[in-house]
């Protein structure tokens, strides 16, 4: 199998709730599709269909895919769209009966008829599965499949090269055995080796640059998520939580921006109740977002962006962190973690269940934050292995399909259990642990393969078919 190469702007990806499995890869497989009707050229296309298999079917309504595809189709990219215009545009997809394809190209389309949910159907390679279909005037027809693999990764049918394969870089890592092995020769740091890698892709600063946009898009979030009241989309009637806690633990602290809310936090001091408050606060406001289809970092998805930026502004505000190398640094360490986490098993959790989501964020976020610390390199593997240790065997169960129960709560678990865990590994000795990272990974990998298909995003286990939608307030 070729070496994958995966960069920092793989795993965080800039993109629109709520799901990076089932809104951003459709989305993104869509927008792939359109490019393949162009030597075929736009102005005789009469018709584009889709059908939906497995898990993007069965929950595909409260994921939004239907959504995320017809955007796609029309030429929309998720990480320049405004999000504000989605119900609108949407809205005026259906009553017109028209989409525009590529944004050139209007054809008659009615969602009800040309989006298929073929719920009792999976195609073999992944469960979240699309077929588009387009016809043109002459009888001409195509037909491709798409896969989306989780974090918005996407592939194609038949595609043999693995994503990234091209890309040459001087330490290659397949394993965290690799990436040890690379410490130990270069005496360099976890993130240090991802940034010699990252020049592979592009200068020094063009990566610190968009690591730092990452970060921005990160932080506007939490801020949004912080101010917005009300009951999110879907018809389970959750109310937003992060706004409230926002003002309580605040107790009257004025402020009148990012910064000087940041300010504001610091005043109510440090204390351990406090602190973990203020973690689930941050958890809580990125995935409310999430939900109501707003802009967010996939880290490494979506149903699991809280975990990450959660526990990095834990350490911004409580452990002085506000420095741009370090959180640089925080999110290099994070990525490479998760790159290995989906190399060597899954980030989708169709595929894995919830372990590979809300686990594995925390495994990235556990492990950067032991770095920035002060940790060393085998003391912050050791803090992922810790993290999704405990995440392993985490089913996905997601009420009415929809990425809100228990998905937003299972954030604020996340984030603490990542900094339980490098607070465990700080005050540890790495000779002594019994179980490696790559042991904790291929585990998961294991007991992902054993789970019944039920816990894995389809919302036919567990807590989906206990609550019945529209008849409980969470």
């Amino acid at each position: 199998m070729p070496h994958e190469s995966i960069s920092v702007f793989d795993m965080f990806k800039i993109g629109v709730g709520p799901s990076s499995s089932h809104t951003l890869g459709p989305w993104r497989a869509a927008q792939r599709f359109t490019d393949a009707l162009i030597p075929f050229g736009l102005d005789q296309l009469t018709a584009v269909k889709v059908l939906l298999y497995g898990s993007l079917a069965k929950t595909g309504k409260g994921h939004g895919t239907d959504i995320a595809i017809q955007l796609g189709l029309a030429g929309e990219d998720p990480v320049t769209f405004d999000v504000s215009l989605i119900d609108s545009t949407i809205a005026h997809i259906l009553n017109s009966k028209t989409l525009n394809v590529r944004g050139s190209k209007p054809v008659v389309f009615d969602p009800a008829e040309d989006i298929t949910f073929l719920y009792s159907e999976s195609l073999p390679f992944h469960p979240n599965a699309v077929t588009f279909l387009a016809n043109w005037e002459d009888g001409r027809q195509i037909a491709e499949t798409w896969y989306s693999i989780g974090g918005g990764f996407v592939k194609k049918e038949g595609e043999t090269t693995s994503h990234g394969a091209e890309v040459q870089l001087p330490f290659p890592i397949d394993t965290n055995a690799d990436l040890l092995h690379w410490c130990r020769k270069t005496g360099m740091s976890i993130s240090e080796i991802v940034m010699e890698n990252e020049a592979a892709w592009r200068p020094e600063e063009e990566t610190r640059q968009g690591i730092l946009n990452i970060w921005k898009v990160m932080r506007e979030c939490i801020y949004r998520g912080c101010h917005a009241e009300g009951m999110l989309p879907g018809g389970l009637h959750v109310q937003r939580r992060a706004a409230s806690l926002n003002r309580k633990l605040l107790a009257g602290r004025s402020y009148d921006d990012f910064d000087s809310w940041i300010k504001a936090i610091r005043e109510g001091g440090n204390g351990f109740k406090y602190t973990l408050d203020w973690v689930s606060c941050f958890a809580l406001a990125v995935n409310e977002e999430n939900a109501s289809f707003g802009r967010v970092v996939t880290a490494p998805t979506n149903g699991a962006a809280g975990v990450i930026p959660a526990v990095l502004l834990y350490y911004v505000i409580f452990s002085d962190g506000w420095y741009e190398d370090r959180i640089i640094q925080f999110l290099l360490t994070a990525s490479e973690i998760g790159s290995i986490f989906k190399k060597g098993a899954t980030i989708s959790a169709a595929m894995g269940g919830c372990q590979a989501e809300i686990g594995v964020s925390s495994a990235m976020a556990a492990a950067a934050l032991t770095e920035c610390i002060g940790g060393a390199q085998r003391q912050a593997m050791m803090a992922a292995e810790i993290a999704m240790e405990h995440h392993l065997g985490l089913t996905c169960d997601p009420i009415g399909g929809l990425v809100q129960v228990p998905c937003i709560e299972r954030n604020t678990m996340g984030a603490i259990k990542a900094i339980t865990a490098s607070q465990l590994a700080l005050q540890s000795t790495p000779d002594f642990a019994k179980v490696s990272l790559d042991a904790v990974i291929n585990t998961m990998w294991n007991t992902a393969q054993d789970m019944n298909s039920k816990y894995k995003e389809t919302s036919d286990g567990g807590l989906a078919v206990q609550i019945p939608l529209g008849l409980k307030e969470c």
